[in-house]
């Protein structure tokens, strides 16, 4: 599975060339999305009509972009983070898996990148002109960077990889008072950074998805795992569901035109209750273009999971920075 980060990058490479620059300032999903070169795509691809998830799952006729181009994923960002704590010596109760100290800083720079193309749709909606299922490949790279740390020569501290392959099945159903039920997914996802022992860290997810929305202001997604069996003799990370979660919400509130909150919730749905907590807020940055998807960000993350090597380690991690946003 170590090899999955090379076939993405590799994926994603050849479906570039076919992207588009359509962008909407509209928000879609916990996952946001980025700017993305420009070519030829149907005329009704992302009609403003639509609504904001329908948009960004391309859930009907009206909303469909074709196959194969490039879009964003989760966001891409840049950012300066400082955090109460850092893991200089990452370990893991398996054996083989404790790393020796290494003076890190607590301010480093996070990187995140994020892409995704559509391969296939029509599936099981067919030639139906309200409802257009879909099936999506993306790729999600996080790097934290210890820019500021001359002494170790700024090494990258850590970079987790995760591709990912999404089945998306349009919904239109009235959860009242004005909320609706617009689509069920299913995920194979994979997330692993890259190292050999003792800093491998990897597993393996099958997630159950859904999202509702209310107008264009409201978006809540919401995720459920269920971790792929591993050996526990070789098993990087024991115990990760336990201490990263089972369970995932994330809600978007698009306050206006230049602001956004969102509020992202992961529980181990047992009694120790561990899991994270992340909120951001995003305002948009003015340039010559209102159509913009350039944010200034700051975030506040604390619990267990920021990275894969903190995976059983609880941190707060506050981060400021820039990210280009596809909505």
């Amino acid at each position: 599975m170590k090899n999955l980060p090379v076939i993405a990058i590799f994926l994603i490479a050849a479906c570039a060339g076919s992207a588009r620059a359509e962008e909407q300032n509209d928000i879609n999903s916990d996952a946001t999305l980025a700017p993305t070169p420009s070519a030829v795509v149907p005329s009704t691809c992302r009609n403003p009509r639509t609504s904001p998830l329908s948009r960004f799952w391309e859930l009907e006729p009206a909303s469909d972009c074709g196959t194969f181009g490039l879009r964003g994923y989760r966001p891409i960002s840049l950012s300066v983070t400082t955090a109460d704590s850092v893991n200089t010596a990452p370990e893991s109760p398996t054996a083989g898996h404790t790393a020796t100290f290494l003076p890190y800083n607590t301010t480093e720079t996070r990187i995140q990148l994020s892409v995704r193309t559509k391969v296939a749709q029509g599936l099981l909606t067919g030639n139906d002109p309200t409802r257009l299922d879909s099936v999506w490949f993306s790729y999600s790279q996080q790097s934290y960077w210890q820019l500021f740390n001359n002494d170790l020569s700024r090494p990258f501290r850590v970079t987790d990889h995760e591709p990912e392959i999404t089945y998306i099945f349009p919904i239109d159903t009235e959860l009242g008072k004005g909320w609706r039920l617009r689509y069920l997914g299913v995920s194979a996802n994979h997330q692993s950074n890259g190292q050999s022992l003792p800093l491998s860290r990897s597993w393996n997810r099958a997630i159950a998805r859904a999202g509702m929305e209310y107008g264009n202001a409201f978006a809540i997604n919401a995720s459920l795992w269920q971790r792929m069996p591993e050996d526990s003799a070789t098993d990087d990370n024991p115990e990760i569901a336990d201490l990263i979660g089972r369970a995932e919400v994330a809600g978007l509130w698009n306050i206006d035109a230049g602001n956004t909150l969102a509020l992202t919730v992961r529980h181990s749905l047992r009694a120790n209750a561990n899991g994270s907590i992340r909120l951001a807020w995003l305002r948009k940055v003015s340039t010559s273009s209102e159509r913009s998807a350039l944010r200034f960000h700051t975030e506040l993350f604390s619990g267990y999971g920021d990275t894969l090597l903190d995976y059983n380690r609880k941190r707060t991690v506050l981060n400021l920075g820039l990210t280009l946003l596809d909505w």
